[in-house]
């Protein structure tokens, strides 16, 4: 199956299709756990240059569900880039059980994308809207040769990094600060602060991954610092040039870009205060009464 096809081919909703639209319930809103393989997509959200994530996802839900279904999703990822944990929503009136319509769906959809968990959450659940900390990776295969199983999923570098010297200077991205100079120009945001819980570099044999988790980031800002992370790993700047930088509030002042290739989106983490799944009627059983985030964590436990 060829990427962003999905098995239905692209042909249109037929009058016989229409026929077979299943009976319909209560509105209710889907949360979907997604993750894909971005390298032949033009990033999430839909756009007229090319196929999309979100475009993929609207066109096989709309024909699973025979609705006119709009996905709207947490982080809009950029072209190129990867995903293990986006989140996304949809509102449907399907009498299709919450958690089987992920099963269901990816039986239709490309090998490059797949739907981990979907469930129910309350009508004004939106990933976008409320607190979360989300997580990013960036990997970077540092060798004298590149390696063709890693092309599509770390950036190259055949110049030794000093992995040391760039948790250093990782360090001073902890906190709230004004990330301006890590921001590509033509974001539209009323603010350039987040807040930065954890900037981690860590090596392993060949591979340096930059782990970033902070409370939301800005058009790019994970890839320039991971370019600005690898010049100083080069020892072009200091590691303490980044408190520089972060201070100057300026693009120009930081590292180039890195290449989209290398980043991937882990995961969504939504503040156990944000009100997310229905109410469990009273008398279940803690297993029963468990959320589907839960349930699917206990899973992955008990299947590692």
């Amino acid at each position: 199956m060829t990427p962003g096809a999905g098995s239905a081919g692209g042909a249109p909703e037929t009058g016989q299709d229409k026929k077979k639209r299943p009976s319909q319930g209560e509105k209710k809103r889907i949360e979907l756990l997604v993750a894909y393989d971005g390298t032949h997509y033009c990033g999430w959200q839909i756009q007229k240059n090319g196929i999309t994530v979100q475009e993929v996802l609207t066109r096989e839900l709309s024909r699973l569900l025979k609705e006119d279904i709009s996905v709207s999703g947490a982080s809009r990822t950029d072209s190129g880039v990867h995903a293990r944990g986006n989140l996304a929503v949809f509102d449907t009136c399907t009498r299709i059980p919450p958690e089987k319509i992920s099963y269901a769906l990816n039986e239709r959809l490309p090998e490059d994308i797949v739907v981990r968990r979907s469930a129910e959450v309350v009508p004004d659940f939106h990933p976008r809207k409320c607190k979360s900390r989300k997580t990013y990776e960036y990997r970077i295969l540092n060798h004298r040769f590149r390696d063709p199983l890693e092309r599509l999923y770390s950036t190259f570098i055949h110049a030794p990094l000093d992995a040391e010297a760039m948790k250093k200077g990782a360090a001073w991205l902890v906190g709230e600060h004004d990330f301006a100079s890590f921001c590509s120009a033509g974001a539209q945001v009323t603010s350039t602060v987040r807040t930065i819980y954890e900037a981690a570099v860590i090596k392993t044999g060949d591979m340096i991954t930059i782990r970033l988790t902070g409370n939301g980031f800005l058009y790019n800002m994970v890839r320039i610092i991971a370019g600005t992370l690898i010049q100083v790993g080069m020892h072009t700047c200091p590691p303490e040039r980044v408190k520089e930088i972060l201070e100057a509030r300026d693009r120009s002042a930081a590292g180039p870009t890195a290449p989209a290739e290398g980043l991937t989106l882990m995961k969504i983490e939504i503040d156990e205060n944000e009100p997310r799944y229905p109410q469990k009627p009273a008398g279940q059983t803690a297993k029963e009464a468990a959320s589907p985030e839960e349930m699917a964590q206990k899973n992955e436990r008990e299947m590692a």
